[in-house]
């Protein structure tokens, strides 16, 4: 596959060169690492699509380019399908233990940037990650929707990316894929479309949830920015205090936390695991 190098402002393109990647996950939601803090690395939509699958490449639900200077550190996330996307919380875990690996830096905390604005990242003890969140915005409660004939109650809010949340009853008898694509590309949140997150409440305070995420086009094992909007969402329906703790689908558990501030939950963090799977080289 041809990549574009940049030398000294001039795109050369070559049709081979070897990538040196890492493999991360946060909580069971994988990425491709790369660092590509010098911006000679030019990746077509194609070949990070390539690079994610999982039958003919090295397998992830996105792909994570380190940018920026030991200063400001850049996050750069695409999606399984190639796009660029503005957010995503468990990937941004993953981003801070990997930019700390290459800042020589085991605990403390650093800022960085992303297309949402400056994140803050505190690096745990237990090789966990809490991430101070930008502020969500965009909430709307309990619209209906026609979802695979019938009418669905959907609450919405963009935590970084946006959030479609459905509370159900029963969480392993919910159609995920079916649902969760059918609200992913709904009218109402056309034109760019939405994640669709299903949630079922266990106690006041804690929740499980199932993902169908956009730009990967299936159920994912974790999304940390689904998991803050349904956390947020439950605060604003029931007034359950901080912290909430959700289970994703991949088993683990995250902590969203966050300080109420007349009636509204600000400053806003999410904390859960970051792991290191291998490192690697692929030809591309």
């Amino acid at each position: 596959m041809p990549f574009m190098l940049s030398l000294n402002g001039i795109l050369v393109e070559n049709r081979s060169m070897t990538l040196e990647f890492t493999k991360m996950n946060g909580a069971g939601n994988d990425f491709v690492m790369v660092d590509n803090r010098d911006g000679s690395l030019s990746l077509s939509r194609e070949q990070i699509a390539h690079l994610c699958d999982r039958h003919r490449g090295i397998g992830a639900d996105g792909l994570i380019a380190a940018e920026g200077t030991p200063e400001l550190p850049r996050m750069r996330y695409y999606n399984a399908d190639g796009g660029e996307a503005e957010m995503c919380g468990n990937g941004a875990r993953c981003f801070s233990r990997f930019t700390a690996r290459l800042l020589g830096l085991s605990t403390g905390g650093f800022s960085f940037q992303t297309e949402v604005g400056m994140l803050a990242a505190e690096l745990l003890t237990d090789e966990r990650v809490r991430l101070r969140m930008s502020e969500p915005h965009s909430l709307q409660l309990a619209h209906s929707l026609r979802v695979a004939d019938r009418d669905l109650e959907v609450h919405s809010l963009n935590t970084g990316v946006p959030h479609a949340v459905t509370l159900v009853q029963n969480l392993e008898e919910t159609p995920v894929f079916e649902w969760g694509r059918t609200l992913r590309h709904h009218q109402r949140f056309a034109p760019a479309g939405t994640n669709a997150n299903f949630v079922q409440v266990l106690a006041p305070g804690s929740l499980a949830i199932r993902t169908y995420e956009r730009g990967v086009e299936d159920e994912t094992l974790a999304c940390g920015t689904g998991v803050v909007a349904a956390a947020l969402i439950h605060y604003h329906l029931t007034k359950a205090p901080s912290p909430v703790s959700v289970q994703v689908r991949g088993g683990d558990i995250l902590e969203v936390g966050f300080i109420q501030e007349n009636g509204h939950p600000v400053a806003v963090t999410l904390a859960g695991p970051a792991d290191f799977v291998f490192t690697g080289s692929i030809d591309i």
